[in-house]
């Protein structure tokens, strides 16, 4: 796929999926700003990028802060004219307690990062999407967007409010050539996971850059189509 002068901004694009769906766009020809909260990723991120960091730039920006959004966005259309691609990575995982025991702080957490995360970036980047009269948006929702398993009733709800966030999005952006999908991982094989987990049979868990190949099918005009849907990403967890 080729993505040659394409502008894509990735919040969340130095972790573990990030790091590889950015990776991917820059192999891809793409210009790509991602934001980053944690230098030490960036940095790696960096380190992989090689010669192609010289269309990567990664700034420090809370995606959970309307005004930190908004300066993300125009910096962007300041720098490169043009927002084409956007990619809601962003996210976080707490699970293990029932909902009577998990408290409102963790509550908090998981719909700022997997809910308004992904509200506060598409609101800031979409009106110039609008303007263009074309745009790419994907959302990394979550198996768990479709059912509430025990235990994860915060990170569950959120990543259900992102999934339909995504259709109430794409049923609005339909006027204006703007395509907007989901994607539906599970476990992902990352460091954290296999961390987390370590008598777990990773090889069962799809890769990261496995998830990054439909990403960026999903930005590209082969995918005219898809608009709307929620795909899964999970193949045999």
């Amino acid at each position: 796929m080729e993505f040659t002068g394409v502008v894509v901004a990735i919040p969340g694009g130095t972790g573990g999926l990030g790091r590889a769906v950015t990776l991917s766009f820059l192999r891809a020809g793409a210009t790509v700003v991602t934001t980053c909260v944690v230098p030490p990723e960036q940095d790696r991120l960096a380190k992989e990028a090689g010669s192609l960091s010289a269309r990567l730039s990664c700034l420090q920006v809370d995606v959970t802060d309307e005004g930190a959004v908004k300066r993300f966005a125009e910096e962007i259309v300041a720098h490169h004219g043009r927002v084409d691609v956007l990619v809601n990575i962003v996210g976080g995982f707490a699970g293990g307690k029932p909902v009577w025991e998990t408290d409102q702080a963790t509550w908090e957490r998981m719909l700022n990062l997997n809910l308004k995360s992904a509200y506060l970036c598409s609101k800031a980047i979409v009106p110039q999407m609008i303007k263009q009269n074309r745009g790419w948006i994907v959302n990394v929702a979550s198996r768990s967007s479709l059912k509430g398993d025990a235990g994860l009733s915060a990170y569950a709800a959120s990543k259900a409010a992102e999934l339909v966030l995504t259709q109430s999005l794409a049923e609005e952006l339909k006027p204006y050539r703007i395509n907007v999908n989901a994607v539906l991982p599970s476990i992902i094989d990352t460091e954290a996971n296999r961390q987390a987990m370590p008598n777990a049979d990773h090889s069962l868990w799809p890769k990261p850059e496995a998830i990054a190949k439909v990403i960026l099918f999903l930005c590209s005009p082969d995918a005219e189509v898809i608009h709307g849907a929620a795909i899964p990403v999970y193949g045999r967890v």
